[in-house]
């Protein structure tokens, strides 16, 4: 207690003086000779004359202001080359669908009890015409058995092992799992569902994967699959599969998969994967010449086949752009309405921007694990932060905020905010569905792992509709 004590009075030897508030503690770093702080906290003294300044493309590292110049060209914040698969807000819905602006947002806890009843009237009335019962499709896949049956991981990792477990056995209830893939792991993280995949079909041909990811990501699985992994770090919202080199080389079927890919990231996902990438290759595979599509490509000399023998052989076998897709759903709270892709559900069931604001919000008391005592309420809150520790996005602060809120105690149950949050995220997800059936896919919602082990439990997978097939219509 006493060296604890006098390690918060003084910095330690050799280390930087610089008190950091937020720890209550000094800065441990070392400071270079003759220096009393670090080169991070090196503004708060200025070395013969030199005053270090905060980088102005980011503010959270300094530099020396006589060598402001020099830095700029090789800051690591600095914009970067874009990257050919880049096309600006290219997956991001349409630019005049914009969200509730922030002064016209009303906390839930900051409504009345006749405005909290009149939203609850009409979300009940437009789930009238959704199936409000799911079905349990809990599967597993033998290539996990041996790391499920490892006592050397914990209850985190196993809970993430069932749960991935459980995805690849859909995957291959639906005939996903096969050669000839590539197979595009949104909002990838550290890579490890394609890392499974990858080991189910150890013994397949032709199999890749795409890992996007926008993040920087530490303790990455690709080194283990250096030839079939290729890692795209670009926001969803940017993506254009079809530019991606070798998807354009390769012409073989994707399925995107992702696991609690969070909020937006989903209709990002879906709309990248379901229009941008599956419209694009329809309408290259009927007008556009190969010639000009090696030629964007930057590759040298056309490949062998030509467009109309590529357009036979993809009829002849009923190819379709996207074979399948399968992505564990999460954090609806994080939605946007400009990016949401089932507005046109919205809308038709007389629901707007305004009531998707509301009703994202509610989803959080599906989740959030409101109880009436302390120690349960502490026991789910540690549930959400393991099962969502892949998942960089998650904000369990966002979530507590509409869910901790005193002044509505007394109006409805625990049980009945719980109903009502399922119902919200169901309806959200429903829109997705839609979405996906106007496009010519059989698209499903099921729960594919148990509350106890995450309570982010539905899975939405879809599958091309056979009639619905590029090139099989006229």
């Amino acid at each position: 207690m006493a060296e604890g004590l006098a390690a918060s009075v003084s910095p330690q030897p050799g280390r930087c003086a610089y008190f950091v508030e937020r720890k209550r503690r000094f800065c441990k770093m070392v400071p270079a000779r003759g220096n009393r702080f670090c080169g991070e906290h090196g503004a708060q003294e200025e070395e013969h004359g030199r005053r270090r300044i905060p980088c102005p493309l980011d503010p959270k590292h300094t530099v020396y202001e006589d060598q402001l110049q020099k830095h700029l060209k090789k800051c690591n914040s600095r914009e970067k080359p874009k990257p050919v698969y880049f096309a600006k807000d290219i997956n991001a819905g349409l630019k005049e669908a914009t969200d509730l602006p922030e002064e016209k947002q009303v906390s839930i806890s900051a409504l009345s009890k006749e405005e909290l009843e009149g939203l609850i009237r009409k979300l009940k009335r437009a789930s009238n015409c959704i199936k409000s019962v799911l079905k349990d499709q809990i599967c597993s896949h033998q290539a996990l058995q041996e790391a499920l049956n490892d006592p050397r991981n914990g209850d985190a990792a196993f809970k993430h092992l069932k749960q991935q477990a459980s995805i690849l056995g859909n995957m291959e209830r639906l005939n996903l799992l096969g050669p000839r893939r590539y197979f595009v792991e949104f909002g990838a993280g550290r890579g490890k569902l394609s890392h499974w995949v990858d080991r189910a079909l150890q013994d397949a041909k032709d199999v890749h994967f795409l890992l996007v990811e926008r993040a920087t990501t530490r303790f990455k699985v690709d080194g283990k699959h250096r030839n079939s992994f290729e890692r795209l770090q670009v926001d969803i919202q940017h993506l254009c599969l079809n530019k991606v080199p070798v998807l354009v080389k390769e012409k073989m079927p994707a399925v995107g998969i992702g696991k609690h890919v969070c909020g937006s990231a989903t209709d990002l996902a879906l709309r990248c994967l379901a229009e941008t990438y599956a419209n694009h290759c329809d309408d290259k595979g009927r007008e556009s010449p190969v010639a000009k599509r090696w030629k964007s490509n930057g590759t040298d000399g056309p490949p062998n086949h030509s467009s109309s023998e590529t357009c036979s052989k993809f009829s002849a076998e009923n190819w379709s752009p996207v074979a399948g897709i399968v992505i564990a759903l999460c954090c609806h709270h994080r939605c946007d309405w400009k990016h949401y892709v089932g507005q046109d559900f919205f809308t038709a069931v007389g629901l707007g921007v305004t009531e998707f604001s509301y009703f994202k919000r509610l989803t959080s008391w599906a989740t959030c694990g409101m109880r009436e005592s302390g120690p349960q309420t502490s026991t789910i809150e540690m549930e959400s932060k393991e099962q969502d520790s892949e998942a960089e996005e998650q904000d369990l602060h966002d979530r507590s905020v509409e869910c901790s809120s005193d002044s509505l105690q007394g109006l409805l149950t625990n049980e009945e905010r719980k109903q009502i949050g399922h119902l919200c995220k169901l309806l959200i997800d429903h829109g997705r569905i839609e979405y996906l059936q106007q496009r010519g896919y059989d698209a499903v919602l099921q729960y594919y792992t148990d509350p106890s082990v995450s309570l982010e439990n539905v899975l939405l997978t879809a599958t091309p509709r056979q009639s619905s097939l590029p090139h099989s219509v006229s």
